[in-house]
C-alpha cells in the first residue's frame, strides 16, 4: 500500500514538473495597517525548476477608500473648529495599490493531488493616492508614492487536472510608502506634513494556477 501511495506521489509530481510554466490568479481579502481590510485581486506568473522550487513575477491591485484619521487629528490641532467636520472631508484618501514582486516559490507534496507551499518575494511598491485639496475640497488631487516591499506566505493546493490546481494561502506583506504634503492655510502659512501610508498585514487569499 506505501508503495502504491509513494508511485502516485511520483507520478502527480511528474504530471506538474512536465509542465515548465505556471501563471496563476489569485483573489482575497488584505487587511493593511493603514485601513480597514478589503479586496485585493492578483496575477502570479512563475517558471518552474525542479520538482520542488519554481520562481517568477507577480502583481497585484487593491483599492481602499478611508479617512486617514492620523492626518485628520493633525489638521484639528492645527486648524480646528469646535463641532466641524471638515478636517475629516480634508482627509478623505482613496488609495490604488500596486506592488510588483520577483518570487521564489518552494512545495512539497503531501498527499496524491495535494501539495503544501511557502514562498517570499521582494519587489516594489506603487502607490497612488488621490486626496481632497485642502481649500477646496470639491477639487481632487493626486499622488504617487514609492517603497521597496517585501512578504512571505504559505499555502495548499490541490490538483484539479493534468493543468490546473486549486490554492489557497496565507501571506503577511510589508511596505510602508511615504510623501510629503504641503498645505497652505489660510493666513498663508505653508505647512508640511509626513503622509506615510502602512501597507504591511495579512492576505488571505484562494485562486487557481495553470500549468503551460
Amino acid at each position: 500500500m506505501k508503495k502504491v501511495i509513494f508511485i502516485a506521489l511520483i507520478f502527480s509530481s511528474t504530471i506538474v514538473f512536465g509542465q515548465r510554466n505556471t501563471a496563476a490568479l489569485k483573489l482575497g481579502l488584505y487587511s493593511p495597517d493603514v485601513a480597514e481590510s478589503g479586496f485585493i485581486i492578483g496575477y502570479q506568473g512563475s517558471k518552474i525548476l525542479d520538482e520542488y522550487f519554481s520562481y517568477g513575477w507577480s502583481i497585484d491591485w487593491f483599492n481602499k477608500n478611508y479617512i486617514d484619521k492620523t492626518l485628520a487629528n493633525e489638521f484639528d490641532q492645527l486648524f480646528g473648529v469646535p463641532g466641524s467636520t471638515l478636517n475629516e472631508i480634508r482627509a478623505e484618501t482613496n488609495l490604488h495599490d500596486i506592488p510588483v514582486m520577483i518570487n521564489l516559490i518552494a512545495e512539497y507534496p503531501v498527499a496524491r493531488r495535494a501539495y503544501v507551499y511557502g514562498y517570499g518575494g521582494i519587489g516594489a511598491e506603487v502607490l497612488l493616492i488621490f486626496y481632497k485639496n485642502f481649500q477646496n475640497t470639491d477639487d481632487g488631487e493626486m499622488e504617487a508614492a514609492f517603497d521597496f516591499n517585501w512578504r512571505i506566505g504559505a499555502g495548499v493546493s490541490y490538483q484539479l487536472g493534468s493543468k490546473s490546481e486549486l490554492l489557497g494561502e496565507l501571506t503577511y506583506h510589508a511596505s510602508q510608502p511615504s510623501w510629503q504634503y504641503e498645505v497652505v492655510d489660510q493666513s498663508g502659512t505653508k505647512r508640511t506634513f509626513e503622509r506615510r501610508f502602512d501597507m504591511s498585514g495579512i492576505m488571505l487569499r484562494f485562486g487557481f494556477r495553470f500549468f503551460y
